[in-house]
C-alpha cells in the first residue's frame, strides 16, 4: 500500500485523511500537512487513520507535535478511525490516554462543535 494524504478545511476545522504506513520516511509529509493548519489557527484538526496500516515512533512523534500545538493554542487535535496496529502503538506508549481519540470523523466533528458552542 502506498502512502497518501488528503487534507481540507471547512468552518475552521481541518480534516486530514492518511492512507498507508506512517514511518520515518512518510512522517515528514504528515508534519508538512499539519503545519499550514497550525499557522492558520484553525479551531481543530481531525486526523482520520481509517486507512493506516502501520505507524512507527516517528509517526507518534509527529502526532505529539500536533498535540503540543493544540495544547499551546487551545485548539483541538483529534485522532479517528484508529485500527488495532495504530491504537496499540499509542497504547504501548500510554498516549492513548493523552490524545483525544474518537471512533470516526463524524463523532470528532460533533465533539468539536459542542466544545465551541
Amino acid at each position: 500500500m502506498g502512502f497518501k494524504i488528503e487534507s481540507s478545511e471547512k468552518d475552521g476545522i481541518a480534516r486530514v485523511i492518511v492512507e498507508g504506513e506512517i514511518d520515518m520516511f512518510t512522517s515528514p509529509n504528515l508534519r508538512d500537512t499539519f503545519l499550514p493548519f497550525f499557522k492558520k489557527k484553525v479551531r481543530g484538526i481531525v486526523v482520520d487513520f481509517t486507512q493506516v496500516s502501520f505507524m512507527d515512533s516517528s509517526g507518534i512523534a509527529t502526532l505529539v507535535e500536533g498535540l503540543q500545538w493544540s495544547k499551546r493554542e487551545n485548539r483541538k487535535f483529534i485522532l479517528t478511525g484508529l485500527g488495532t496496529t495504530v491504537f496499540n502503538a499509542l497504547s504501548l506508549t500510554k498516549l492513548d490516554n493523552v490524545f483525544s481519540i474518537k471512533k470516526d470523523v463524524r463523532e470528532a466533528l460533533d465533539w468539536i462543535g459542542k466544545e465551541f458552542v
